[in-house]
């Protein structure tokens, strides 16, 4: 019998199934004809320069929100680190909690950078979607966005 072929045995219908089963940590596991763990969630891929620049933005905000710090200058020089960066940064605040939770759970777009977050991008969450979550990766932001 050809794998996956179907056959009409006395009105049954037969279906083949290439697969093996394998055992991995104690768990059985459906092997796929291709050598791919068949029905496997794909790994995540937690980009720790990115769960730090959210974190640090958020702490950032905090201090400035708080009194801490009255300006961004006051922060940067605390800090000692470069204003402008600090700014940059502190944008990240203003992303969609969807994205932030697909950041800190590793399920952003393989193509999504920090580089892409810390550009000036749109402040609807809508827009913000459109731009960072796409499958093919970030897509460029228009100006004036």
């Amino acid at each position: 019998m050809a794998k996956g072929a179907f056959f009409h045995e006395a009105g049954a219908l037969t279906v083949t199934v290439p697969m093996t089963f394998r055992k991995r940590g104690g768990r059985k596991l459906v092997i796929a004809p291709n050598g791919a763990d068949a029905w496997a969630l794909p790994r995540a891929r937690i980009d720790n320069t990115m769960v730090k620049a959210l974190a640090r933005a958020h702490r950032w905000k905090k201090q400035l929100d708080s009194g801490r710090f009255q300006t961004v200058q006051d922060l940067a020089e605390a800090e000692k680190i470069n204003p402008s960066y600090i700014a940059r940064v502190l944008r990240l605040t203003l992303l969609a909690p969807d994205i932030v939770e697909a950041i800190l759970d590793g399920r952003q777009p393989a193509g999504l950078q920090l580089d892409d977050l810390l550009v000036p991008f749109p402040v609807e969450w809508g827009d913000q979607r459109l731009a960072f979550l796409h499958p093919q990766g970030p897509r460029p932001i228009s100006p004036g966005a």
